[in-house]
């Protein structure tokens, strides 16, 4: 009996210790806060072990419109880093974030872009597009300043994050490579991409696509019964036949373009569902952003008639 208490005592114990050594080391990482999701994925390539990242704004959200809740003052004013974006994506939070960075850790990474590789706002001569993401060429000059970001408040994990940062830039360089095969084979007549709102410009201009979206760059701006007109005149007078949805904005837009062509006789189908500002499901290969990518290229260059992989670049898309 003292024997079999004995044991019994020390895995006790041991199971005790385990839960307290896991408490231990989750304090000692990182706190990290990102505003999207594609931040927060890089930050947890780079970051490794020594990061503990949240997004606040989850798959399906629009960055454009969300505003700070109150478990989101809460949470980015107790963590060690607060990053985002910056370019005008969070609207409706950059004086929140402004103000935050007076007296925390708050880092814009996109910001930091050289001005000749972004494409003008539309509705704004001071600003760009945000939309940088788009283009993993261009995403990977983001993951940097998360390196950075990261670094300058753990310097003691400089390496790791170097070493980390390192090994994703080449998968994000095969990812670039693959999109640029796949949709290489589409068609040049069919290289048309109309969607929901102007998401794609960096796409467009990185793999050679006319881009058009119903809305602005902003999905706060308003598509009137002119430009759903404009836009139907242009889907019969080209005989473009698919158009795309994107999963963080309505498709309500979409479908009046879609019952406008058939109105006229043209008919006009869903090419597939898009990631535009918000990456797929957690836990999913969609909800990482090599995943979202790789997605999209996929359905498009399937959608459009070129040749694609019917499960991406590896294997591993729904």
């Amino acid at each position: 009996m003292e024997r079999l208490y004995a044991r019994f005592s020390a895995a006790l114990a041991a199971a005790i210790f385990s839960v307290f050594a896991v408490a231990a080391q989750a304090q000692d990482r990182l706190d990290v806060v990102a505003t999207t999701g594609m931040i927060a994925d890089a930050a947890r390539e780079v970051g490794g072990d020594l990061v503990e990242v949240s997004a606040l704004m989850g798959p399906g959200v629009d960055p454009h419109a969300y505003r700070q809740t109150r478990s989101d003052i809460v949470a980015t004013a107790n963590a060690d880093l607060v990053l985002w974006h910056g370019l005008y994506l969070e609207a409706q939070m950059e004086a929140f974030l402004l103000d935050l960075a007076e007296t925390r850790p708050v880092v814009a990474v996109a910001e930091q872009l050289p001005r000749n590789l972004l494409i003008a706002h539309d509705d704004y001569a001071d600003r760009h597009d945000p939309h940088v993401w788009m283009n993993p060429n261009l995403w990977s000059r983001v993951v940097l300043e998360v390196r950075d970001a990261l670094t300058e408040v753990h310097p003691g994990g400089a390496d790791m994050f170097r070493a980390n940062a390192d090994a994703y830039l080449e998968e994000l360089a095969a990812l670039a490579q693959y999109t640029q095969q796949v949709l290489g084979t589409v068609p040049a007549e069919s290289r048309v991409l109309l969607s929901a709102h102007d998401a794609f410009n960096y796409f467009g201009s990185a793999y050679g696509f006319e881009v058009m979206g119903i809305q602005g760059i902003s999905t706060e701006s308003e598509a009137g019964l002119q430009r759903i007109s404009e836009l139907v005149d242009m889907l019969v007078d080209r005989d473009i036949r698919a158009v795309f949805v994107e999963s963080s904005v309505s498709d309500r837009n979409i479908r009046a373009l879609i019952e406008g062509a058939a109105a006229r006789g043209h008919d006009v189908v869903i090419g597939g569902e898009l990631f535009s500002d918000a990456m797929g499901e957690d836990g999913t290969y969609e909800g990482t952003y090599i995943g979202m990518i790789d997605h999209n290229a996929t359905v498009i260059a399937a959608a459009m008639g070129g040749d694609a992989p019917d499960r991406g670049m590896s294997g591993l898309l729904n």
